[in-house]
This record gives C-alpha cells, sequence and structure tokens, in this order.
C-alpha cells in the first residue's frame, strides 16, 4: 500500500471518529493536505492522555508473605485459574509457584484515584502480600498498606501517605456510556516495563463466564495488555478511567479484559470506608438452566436460574425456596442466567426483603426472601456437565466413606462403579459422587434409587441431584434411551 493510500485510510478512520469525511476521500482521490491535521490532532489526544494520566500510574511490587504459596501469593484454586487463563507458557513464566524467598516479588500496576494515597490495583496482585512499595513515575517511592481487596471483582484498595507532597490523581470516567469501537488507551507495567501505554478500541462491553471473578460485566478491548499490566487504568480518549485491566486470553491475540470503572466505583467506596464490600446473600448454589435441564424440569421460555442446593439456616431456607426451584423473577424483573442473579441479589442491601417467583413442579410458586449478608466466601457450583444417559453401581455410603469422598452428608447413594458408554457416564456422573434424587424423588436408600430408576420411561429425560467432593451439589440431566 503506498503512502497516499495509507494516509487516505487513516483519514478515513480519524474522519469517522471526529464525525465528518472530506468529500476527496469519499470518492478515493488522495486526501487533500489538511487531512494531516486530522491524524496530528488524533496523534495529539494520544499524547495528551498519555502525559496528563502517565504520573497517576504507579508501579506496584509485593513480597509475598511467609511460607504463602506461590510468587504473588497465588493460592492453588487461583494458581489453576491463572494458569488456563493466561496460559501455560505465560503462566510457568511469570506465576509459577516457588519456594517462598525473603526477596521474592511479585509486580503489577495501579493508578491513584484520590489525592489523600489511596491507589486502585487488582486483588491478585496484592494477595497474601507481607508488604506493598508503589513507586511513582518520578521514582518516588512510598511504603503502602492494604486497605481492603475484594476477590470476587479483582479489585484492591492500597493507600500510601504521601505528607506535605501532591500526588497526581486520575479521573475517573463513566463506563455505563461506551459504546463498542470507541478508541481505549491502556497504561500499565507490562513485563517490568514501566508505564507502557498502548492504544486499541472496545471491541464489547458487558463480557461475562469470562473465569476471572465471581461478578463479571468485563470491558474488552484489543489494546494491548500483558502480565503486569494488572491493575493499570484502561482510558477514554478524554484521558479518563473507563476500566481497571485485570486479565488477558493466552489463546487469542487482541483479546484483554477491563472491570469498568462503574463497577469499580462501587466496590471502591466500600472498601474504603468499611475495608470490605457487603452484599446481599440467598445461600442457595445455583446454575445456569440448560435446555436439557428446562426439559428436565417441564420449564418452558427462555431464562432462569436452577437452584441446586439450599444451605442449612441460610434465608433461602427461611423463605422456602427449594433445591429444585428455576428462579425466573426477582423483584418484578425477569432472571436471565446465573450471572445476572449473582450480581442483583449482592446488590439488595442486607435485612431487606424482595419479592421472588420460582417455578416448582411446572407451577409458578411467590416467595419473599429477606436477603441476609454474603459470609466472607461463597460455594461455586459448576454448571452441569452435558450428557446423555444411565447404568451405574449405587451402595449405601458408610461414615468412613463420606469422610473419604470428602462429602458434606451421606443422605444419598455412593456411585461406586459407571459403566463406560453409559447414560450415566454420557451424563456426567462420576464415581464417587453421591445420588441425592432423580426425577425429584429422594434416594436415601438404595431401594429408594432402585424404585426412582424403575420409574423412568423410555425418552425420558429427568434431572439428577448430585453431591460431588469439591464441587458440592448441582443437577445433571439423564436421558434415558427410548426402545428401539
Amino acid at each position: 500500500m503506498t503512502r497516499k493510500s495509507l494516509l487516505t485510510v487513516g483519514t478515513m478512520m480519524v474522519a469517522l471518529y471526529f464525525g465528518s469525511l472530506p468529500a476527496a476521500a469519499q470518492t478515493g482521490v488522495p486526501a487533500p493536505p489538511d487531512s494531516r491535521a486530522l491524524l496530528h490532532a488524533l496523534e495529539d489526544a494520544f499524547t495528551s492522555v498519555a502525559d496528563r494520566v502517565t504520573p497517576a500510574v504507579v508501579n506496584v511490587s509485593v513480597k509475598a508473605k511467609k511460607g504463602a504459596p506461590g510468587e504473588g501469593g497465588q493460592t492453588p484454586e487461583n494458581e489453576q485459574r491463572f494458569r488456563e487463563f493466561f496460559g501455560p507458557e505465560l503462566y510457568e513464566r511469570f506465576f509459577k509457584r516457588r519456594a517462598p524467598r525473603e526477596d521474592t516479588r511479585a509486580a503489577g500496576s495501579g493508578v491513584i484515584v484520590d489525592a489523600r494515597g489511596y491507589i486502585l490495583t487488582n486483588a491478585h496482585v496484592v494477595e497474601n502480600a507481607a508488604d506493598i512499595e508503589v513507586r511513582l513515575s518520578d521514582d518516588r517511592k512510598f511504603v503502602a498498606k492494604l486497605v481492603g481487596r475484594d476477590p470476587k471483582t479483582d479489585l484492591a484498595i492500597v493507600k500510601i501517605e504521601p505528607g506535605a507532597n501532591k500526588l497526581p490523581v486520575a479521573e475517573l470516567g463513566d463506563s455505563d456510556k461506551l459504546r463498542i469501537g470507541q478508541w481505549a488507551i491502556a497504561i500499565g507495567n507490562p513485563f517490568g516495563l514501566d508505564r507502557t501505554v498502548t492504544v486499541g478500541i472496545i471491541s464489547a462491553t458487558g463480557r461475562t463466564k469470562v473465569g476471572v471473578a465471581t461478578y463479571e460485566a468485563f470491558i474488552q478491548t484489543d489494546a494491548s495488555i500483558n502480565p503486569g499490566n494488572s491493575g493499570g487504568p484502561l482510558l477514554n480518549l478524554d484521558g479518563r478511567v473507563i476500566g481497571i485491566n485485570t486479565a488477558i486470553l493466552s489463546s487469542g491475540q487482541g483479546i484483554g479484559f477491563a472491570i469498568p470503572i462503574n463497577m469499580v466505583r462501587e466496590v471502591m467506596t466500600q472498601l474504603i470506608d468499611k475495608g470490605r464490600v457487603v452484599r446481599g446473600w440467598l445461600g442457595i448454589s445455583i446454575q445456569d438452566l440448560t435446555d436439557d435441564l428446562a426439559a428436565g424440569f417441564g420449564a418452558s421460555g427462555k431464562g432462569g436460574v436452577l437452584v441446586a442446593d439450599v444451605m442449612k439456616d441460610s434465608p433461602a431456607e427461611s423463605s422456602g425456596l427449594k433445591a429444585g426451584d428455576i428462579i425466573v423473577d426477582l423483584a418484578g424483573t425477569p432472571i436471565k442466567d446465573v450471572t445476572e442473579l449473582q450480581k442483583r441479589v449482592a446488590a439488595v442491601p442486607p435485612g431487606q426483603s424482595v419479592a421472588m417467583t420460582v417455578l416448582r413442579d411446572r407451577r409458578p410458586t411467590k416467595l419473599t426472601v429477606k436477603v441476609g449478608e454474603q459470609p466472607g466466601e461463597e460455594t461455586i457450583v459448576a454448571v452441569a456437565p452435558k450428557g446423555t444417559g444411565f447404568g451405574v453401581t449405587v451402595e449405601a455410603p458408610t461414615e468412613e466413606m463420606t469422610q473419604a469422598l470428602g462429602l458434606r452428608s451421606g443422605a444419598g447413594v455412593v456411585v461406586t462403579e459407571v459403566a463406560p458408554g453409559s447414560v450415566a457416564e454420557s451424563a456426567g456422573i462420576k464415581e464417587g459422587d453421591l445420588i441425592l434424587e432423580v426425577n425429584r424423588r429422594r434416594t436415601a436408600t438404595v431401594d429408594d434409587f432402585k424404585k426412582a430408576v424403575a420409574a423412568l420411561k423410555p425418552g425420558d429425560a429427568v434431572p439428577v441431584q448430585v453431591e460431588r467432593s469439591g464441587a458440592g451439589r448441582q443437577y445433571v440431566v439423564l436421558k434415558v434411551p427410548s426402545k428401539p
């Protein structure tokens, strides 16, 4: 492509952004000389943002607590999560677990958001930190203290004491106004390269099920983000922070994620005021309602969330919510999926009552739930494995067997064998699973299980509730083969 062609294309891109397109460019004629002004205007916008915001971007260096697992304090669960997300090569290089040393440090990014010394970063950057050091763009160094972490959004606040020194502060924007295709500018310290500025666009908004945090509504961008960028700002052309960079997708190029600043603002306020985030809580394990599960429970229509388990003495139990209920409405608004229900319940102040509609035995049931306060950690239940089918050997669990398998209770039958190629294997039932019910019939004994199975008809697709070590309770769908 010639220099003139490149200039024409560049002019068209810039003109589209600024809302005008020279007539010459529309006809394919080389752009007039004044088109260079448009290119320089865009260039000036980028440099202006970099000049203004880079001083507020900091390097966050963390020394892990002695005996803490992993560089940067990674727990075994987070280790696996980051290995899958970043890919084995990057993980081994930057996050690999090592024997703790006095000088073991991990580095990330942060952005100053308050002149009093409050700095936003990622929760995983400061996890298990023994001490935190913050270095500014002018090479000033400060010892920082952790104000609070929120692993469920992967956000954290640390604070430095600037004394009489004035700190540069980044201005926060409004992520609700973002549009796909807008420019995005990322600043951070990838691979230890301080204050690296990269440019791209907003590729998508509201991304969920990425697998990085519990509460997700990520901004996706192709602005280059790499290990070390974590905690740094994503900015618009006005130089306002629209997100906090948190992760990349290792299996693709140009796919990075940032936590939207409006979500950040809510978490940040609570962390500064209380040192923790208070969220509403029901005390249930939930999973998305797949087509197979919907058929098994006789549910019609789109949306809804399946209750896989109700915790003892929880707000859900007190309200009468039961395992097998399908939550279709909360406070008068339809529920689409697990992510939506989690975010909406979390936003309800503890102690407040909300109306809920569930499908129970194929009929709508109205409930009123008094929302509680979410504990520090919550049980996450995986989506039921996909599959079609039966063929298991079960037996009554002994106390020793229950303990050995790490099961919560013995109120069911333990799967001791799954026939290869069987419908049970296809459904995702595994050896060691505790089967609690089949097609809504409790299976407290082997006889109960045999009766429940005997009642199944060819062609049935029925829900089976299982308890699995490390995963809690969940439903899978068992499809009974039709007779030939």
